[in-house]
């Protein structure tokens, strides 16, 4: 008798899922016209209601800003990643109020901690790029380092034969950056 059961078992078993996709392809057939339609529209819907629908997908998407590295002290500082080539501008609670990338001078700071010394809103970089917000932190042999902003918001990595402190940042991260770093603001860099 077992031999029988498990006959039996086995074609009611095949009947069922038989059954199940009958009634699914017969669910998908006799589905409304008007759902396929709104699935096709919504390819051609207006272009500010997509670009809406794009912006959100990706603000979904975003990656989690970079967090703060560990060994960057505590409190309101600037940390300068020189690996990461990245800045945070973290508040007195130690909350990062802002992360940007930046392109990194031919001249860097060895790690450690620094503070803003000197400011100007506008000058002529060693390069000869005009710039902006310029907040100077260290010198490096004779060489100024600080975080500036080309006015024509270009940021290209300086050439290998000059020596040069700029470290290149966009311009509204510069202007962040600029009411961020007031004289005396810590600045800390890590490797």
């Amino acid at each position: 008798m077992p031999a029988k059961s498990s006959t039996i078992v086995t074609a009611l078993t095949a009947a069922a899922l038989v059954a199940v996709g009958v009634l699914g392809y017969q669910a998908s057939a006799s589905a409304p016209d008007t759902l396929s339609e709104a699935r096709k529209d919504s390819h051609h819907a207006p272009k500010n209601h997509r670009d809406q629908h794009d912006k959100k997908d990706k603000k979904d998407k975003a990656p989690a800003p970079a967090p703060v590295p560990a060994a960057s002290g505590t409190g309101q500082r600037i940390v300068y990643s020189l690996g990461a080539k990245r800045v945070w501008l973290v508040d007195a609670k130690g909350t990062a109020r802002r992360t940007f990338p930046v392109t990194p001078s031919t001249v860097s700071p060895p790690p450690g901690s620094y503070a803003v010394g000197t400011r100007s809103v506008s000058v002529t970089g060693s390069d000869g790029v005009a710039i902006e917000h310029v907040v100077r932190f260290a010198s490096v042999n004779g060489v100024t380092v600080g975080f500036s902003a080309a006015v024509d918001g270009s940021r290209p990595a300086p050439g290998p034969g000059k020596k040069t402190g700029g470290i290149r940042e966009s311009r509204e991260d510069g202007k962040a950056m600029w009411d961020f770093a007031l004289h005396g603001t810590k600045v800390v860099v890590v490797s």
